[in-house]
This record gives C-alpha cells, structure tokens and sequence, in this order.
C-alpha cells in the first residue's frame, strides 16, 4: 500500500500533466503519471482530435510514452480529472493498464478537490486478461 503522503505527491504531480492537455472540444483535462518497474515516472495528458476516435486518454497516453521509452511493466498509475469524485478510467484504459500492470499494481483515482481512491488491478478489471493469459 501507497502511503497517503506519496499519494498526494504523486496526485500533484498528475494534476501539473493535466495542465498540457489538448481538450478544444471536451473542454475536460485528465493527467496521469505511470510509475514504471525501476521507478521512473512518466506523465500524460488526454489529447482529444476533431475525429473524436482518434482522441488519447491520458492513462494511455502515459502507458504507451513508458513503453516506448523502454518500460516493461507498471507498478503506478495516477489518474486525476475535475470530477465529483475520484475520476474512474474508461474500460479501454483499463484493458491497456492490465496489459502492462504488474501482480502487485495500484490504481490511483483523484479529483482537483483531492479525494483518492486506491485499487488494485483485479478491483479495476474483474476477470480481465493479459498477455501470460493468452500463452
């Protein structure tokens, strides 16, 4: 477990990736940072095209700056919007985090008024698969 202080760290560091979003028509900024297998911490932003399908969460913005800069696994991701709640990933980010989360991955939701959720991949994904579920 994420102790709360690093949490919070870890959520204002979400929230400054949320700044660089690209969001003309949504007007709704989403940052995350992605906490790699060495540590290394990656952010993301969501990017949103005027063909609405080719717009980018910033989970997977994150997830995939990380895996082309070299990263293997993910043991963090911080997700962070101007929500009621903590903000919730949509089902296709949370195919994408199960694809390279760890066993022992942590799923952080936060809003701008600092109320977290924790979970771990099977909370975010019951009965997902993954790539050593396909071998």
């Amino acid at each position: 477990m994420i102790p709360q202080d690093q949490v919070n760290e870890l959520v204002q560091k979400a929230i400054a990736a949320r700044t660089r979003a690209y969001t003309p028509y949504s007007k709704f900024n989403v940052g995350a940072v992605v906490i790699d297998e060495t540590g290394k911490e990656i952010s993301g932003c969501n990017v949103e095209n005027a063909s609405y399908g080719l717009s980018m969460c910033a989970e997977r913005t994150a997830i995939f700056k990380a895996v082309s800069e070299g990263s293997k696994t993910i043991e963090t991701v911080v997700v962070v919007g101007d929500t009621d709640g903590p903000i919730s990933p949509c089902g296709a980010c949370r195919q994408v985090i199960a694809e390279f989360a760890s066993d022992d991955f942590t799923l952080i939701l936060a809003n701008m008024a600092g109320d977290t959720k924790v979970m771990t991949k099977e909370e975010m994904l019951p009965y997902g698969f993954s790539p050593k579920d396909l071998t």
